[in-house]
């Protein structure tokens, strides 16, 4: 959530007070606390308690987490398989969903005494849109939903077993959220064009970004060795497999680049992509650190050779535009980003001129991009990317966001 946690840290400076909803014991995957040291200190933070099936689905199965992952991967017990479709066919339109109406009652009791300009809601889980269109019905609070992800076109949906009618109904859900709300907020431009397509609402792009502050100060000192690192969660679905095939080959071929080469996984890296990168020979360079907080990662990034960034694998990935890669962006270290060649990720980095983009296959230029740099460290460094990432800023972005609170706000007093 570092989006709204950002926004919140700058939205006064913006003439915005933000106020905060949130459950008070939601079920989360993980949690970096240092966060909270980001958030103004008098914030206003509201919670609720929620209910939410997670604990249940976990007694159920055995299974030790809720990952994407666990939707998308191929064999699945007879459990897994039940509680897959329990979560598809009766959890609509996700395991949230149950978050809606205590919610509603809590905020409109809030509402009342404490009347806000606007409202924003911000998803997945985009249950909470419901949330917000129930109160923007009820009560005519300006609302702008926030999809950070696509809704109904999501990719890993079509490996849930939906019926007909539960994926009729999220897609009349998706469409009556859009058509209602003020304005539309997304932060892909490829999410923008397919929800504009969709509805007479405005849509704004408005992608995520990186916190100029937690990269002050001069960059950490790197060591001799060729650092290839990534950061975050690092999905099975995501596994470069081709990338590093081509490392084990370069890794016989040159001792020199086989004793320098490190793979530093600054996260929670999957079962299969441990496996992957041993099975092609490099697991003396394998370096996994594990879940660590945001100031390491932002450290680990700084002080990478390459920053490394594989998309899931799947088609309808091409529109999204993963967190880590603005901060990758800020790090000022080439990117690796392996996905669709014609995706938004590579149009990011092309106009940044801060790495390139390889399709999963292209051999080819994953080795020419490798070698290159390989190249450069062996000659006295690898040098910074220089391209203008200034619209990424997190103060820009958070700038972009009042304007369009703004305009909601005031089209709303005009009408009034």
């Amino acid at each position: 959530m570092q989006r709204w946690v950002k926004f919140c840290k700058y939205l006064r400076q913006e003439g915005w007070e933000p106020v905060v909803f949130a459950p008070e014991n939601a079920d989360y995957p993980s949690l970096d606390q240092s966060f909270q040291k980001e958030l103004p200190k008098d914030l206003e933070v509201l919670r609720g308690r929620i209910w939410e099936p997670y604990a249940a689905y976990r007694k159920l199965t055995g299974a030790k987490s809720t990952e994407v992952t666990e939707i998308s991967s191929g064999k699945k017990t007879a459990k897994q398989k039940l509680s897959l479709w329990i979560r598809a066919n009766v959890f609509i339109p996700d395991p949230r969903v149950c978050w809606v109406r205590p919610s509603v009652k809590k905020l409109k009791a809030y509402l009342a005494d404490h009347p806000v300009d606007a409202m924003v809601t911000t998803g997945p889980p985009h249950s909470v849109h419901l949330i917000g269109l129930q109160l923007h019905k009820e009560l005519g609070v300006p609302w702008i939903p926030d999809f950070r992800d696509p809704w109904s076109r999501m990719y890993y949906l079509k490996y849930l077993p939906m019926t007909g009618l539960t994926r009729r109904m999220i897609a009349d859900m998706e469409q009556e959220v859009l058509d209602r709300s003020n304005a539309v907020l997304t932060c892909t431009p490829l999410v923008q064009k397919e929800f504009q397509a969709q509805t007479k609402t405005p849509v704004k792009c408005i992608t995520n970004g990186f916190d100029q502050e937690d990269f002050m100060g001069p960059a950490p000192e790197t060591d001799k060795h060729f650092n290839i690192t990534h950061t975050g969660l690092f999905a099975a679905d995501g596994n470069p497999l081709t990338l590093w095939k081509v490392l084990g080959e370069m890794a016989k071929a040159d001792t020199g680049f086989a004793a320098a080469l490190r793979l530093r996984l600054v996260g929670k890296v999957d079962k299969e992509v441990l496996e992957a990168i041993k099975a092609a020979g490099l697991a003396e360079n394998l370096i996994a650190l594990g879940p660590c907080d945001h100031a390491t990662a932002v450290r680990e990034q700084r002080a990478a050779t390459i920053l490394l960034l594989p998309l899931r694998n799947d088609p309808q990935y091409r529109p999204i535009l993963p967190g880590k890669l603005f901060e990758y962006l800020a790090a000022r270290r080439p990117v690796l980003g392996i996905g669709q060649e014609d995706g938004a990720m590579a149009q990011v980095l092309d106009s940044t001129k801060a790495g390139i983009t390889a399709d999963w296959d292209n051999t080819a230029a994953m080795r020419n991009f490798i070698e290159e740099a390989w190249r450069q460290h062996r000659e006295g460094g690898v040098p910074p990317t220089t391209g203008d990432i200034g619209p990424y800023s997190r103060q820009a972005t958070t700038h972009a966001l009042a304007q369009l609170l703004d305009q909601v706000h005031n089209k709303k007093a005009n009408e009034d």
